[in-house]
């Protein structure tokens, strides 16, 4: 059997179907998660939120991000905030995965970003990339790390991100893999700090454990 870097393999959500036997769901009904009533954030979190979206755009004004950068000033405190930092949750970092194509014939491999761990079931897996790239480059890429999960009985979540915008992502693996995507969130929105519906997703996602 021969095995592939995830990166150099899946480059579209076409090979992330077509590799992994994936069907996405257009039913609303099947990620209601993300459309649900969602708790208010307190004045604290919204000001750190602003606080955060600010930095982002003032540091990324110069040019394109690298990914350890979109982590450090968007990632990290969103999961910090969301409550992911800490028991029962917990952070990994370029976790190593393996999945293998449904024909049987090749491996895939790859590392993960960062993952949120609850009792070895993968709640949430962040991928990211640079803001010069679409979310058109890593929902391939998160859905294949996804498959990956351990955990095939319960649904597992996604969020992937350039930095510019944020997009949640629902896989179930049985009785066969299905996904779907939400809406993407975007820090360029005028009308409103988006930022703020991105945390109080993941702290939905959060209660789901």
């Amino acid at each position: 059997m021969m095995t592939f870097a995830v990166t150099e393999t899946v480059k579209s959500i076409h090979q992330a179907e077509s590799l992994l036997g994936l069907t996405r769901i257009p039913d609303e009904s099947f990620f209601s998660e993300w459309r649900e009533t969602l708790s208010s954030l307190t004045p604290t979190e919204e000001a750190t939120l602003d606080r955060v979206k600010a930095s982002y755009l003032y540091n990324s004004a110069d040019g394109p991000l690298s990914e350890s950068t979109i982590n450090l000033l968007l990632v990290s405190p969103l999961l910090y905030l969301s409550g992911f930092c800490d028991p029962p949750f917990k952070v990994r970092s370029e976790m190593s995965v393996e999945i293998s194509a449904r024909d049987g014939k090749i491996d895939l491999k790859g590392r993960i970003d960062a993952l949120v761990l609850h009792d070895r079931i993968w709640l949430i897996l962040v991928e990211s990339k640079q803001a010069k790239f679409s979310f058109s480059m890593a929902i391939p890429q998160a859905l294949a790390y996804m498959m990956g999960s351990p955990n095939g009985e319960h649904p597992i979540f996604g969020l992937v991100t350039n930095g510019d915008g944020f997009l949640f992502i629902k896989l179930v693996k049985k009785p066969r893999p299905l996904y779907a995507l939400s809406d993407d969130f975007s820090l360029f929105r005028q009308s409103r700090n988006e930022l703020y519906e991105v945390l109080k997703i993941l702290k939905k996602l959060g209660t789901l454990a």
